[in-house]
């Protein structure tokens, strides 16, 4: 079997590889000639890559002839919420051009393939006590122009399936963190900060932005193994929550960080660059349906995930 992941050079993408690897499959991955390649240097001989601008519906055309995949997993994306704020246009751009121009060539090419459309528990957005916690069924309600631009590609992967009968699954994955998560990301910036003052190329001072927000977070491997199976038995048209169930305040992470601080004594001073015209307050998932549906639940806990990100940055803050 051949499965393409776009973005494969990316956080997400790179544990999907890993994980696809471990099941005994081709994988091919698609990346644009500038990605940083360092999340996949330890299987770089083990996959194909191709050089694709998503953007571009010919090099769209090309990905998909060349790749002849069985199964694809749309993870290139501009995922960082902050960013959007900066970058509107641009990242509504980023995430629905080229969904729409590898959903036409996948029909025209490879009609019979199976698309994992990859969408986003910010889609929600603002979310009563009332209304936890959320299922699918939850009214969206976004509050960024990030998680517009992913309602637009969940919305759009629904409207290819019930169109042309494409086999479609939709995922909306809560927070998830892990090894190789980019440093803009709290957990990993939390953690990155911490470790820069255990080296000492950092003043004992951790800038924050808001630590009031709760999130409900799941390691980046328990949610790859979700989309693997999604991929495998989810339904067409359908779409899944991939959550662990458990809200954690934003304050609840960096004590735990600071508690697994080799140094004493780091001072925390929150920063207004840091804080966002509007920001979601709570989310708390259920995935109820997935756990039916395809037999996936959570295995990791996040206390080690944490400590996973921290050996993470101990390995390359040197």
């Amino acid at each position: 079997m051949r499965v393409l992941i776009t973005g494969i050079t990316g956080f997400v993408g790179s544990h999907f590889a890993d994980h696809a690897l471990a099941r005994g499959v081709s994988v091919i991955g698609s990346y644009r000639w500038r990605s940083k390649t360092e999340n996949i240097e330890h299987i770089r001989d083990r996959i194909e890559l191709i050089d694709c601008d998503l953007r571009d519906g010919s090099s769209a055309h090309h990905l998909i002839d060349t790749a002849r995949p069985d199964w694809i997993i749309h993870l290139a994306a501009q995922s960082f919420v902050g960013t959007s704020w900066q970058a509107p246009a641009e990242t509504f751009m980023a995430n629905t051009l080229p969904q729409v121009n590898l959903l036409e060539a996948v029909r025209a090419r490879t009609p019979h393939a199976r698309f994992l459309v990859i969408g986003s528990s910010e889609e929600y957005g603002f979310v009563t006590e009332d209304e936890l916690p959320i299922t699918e069924a939850n009214p969206l309600r976004p509050l960024s122009p990030y998680a517009v631009s992913k309602v637009a590609q969940d919305l759009m992967g629904y409207q290819y399936f019930k169109s042309y009968g494409m086999h479609i699954v939709r995922s909306r994955a809560f927070n998830h963190e892990g090894p190789r998560r980019g440093d803009v990301f709290v957990t990993s910036n939390f953690a990155r900060q911490i470790v820069e003052i255990e080296r000492g190329v950092r003043e004992p001072v951790i800038a924050v932005g808001s630590l009031k927000n709760r999130r409900d977070y799941t390691d980046v491997r328990d949610i790859v193994r979700g989309y693997w199976l999604l991929l495998e038995k989810g339904e067409a048209g359908e779409v899944y929550n991939l959550c662990s169930g458990r809200a954690w305040v934003i304050h609840e992470i960096l004590d735990f960080l600071l508690a697994e601080a080799r140094v004493p004594g780091i001072t925390v001073r929150e920063e207004a660059a840091r804080l966002r015209p509007s920001d979601v307050p709570v989310l708390r998932g259920d995935a109820t349906k997935a756990q039916a549906a395809v037999g996936w639940r959570p295995e990791i806990r996040f206390e080690q995930t944490l400590r996973d990100i921290l050996e993470y940055w101990r390995q390359r803050v040197r």
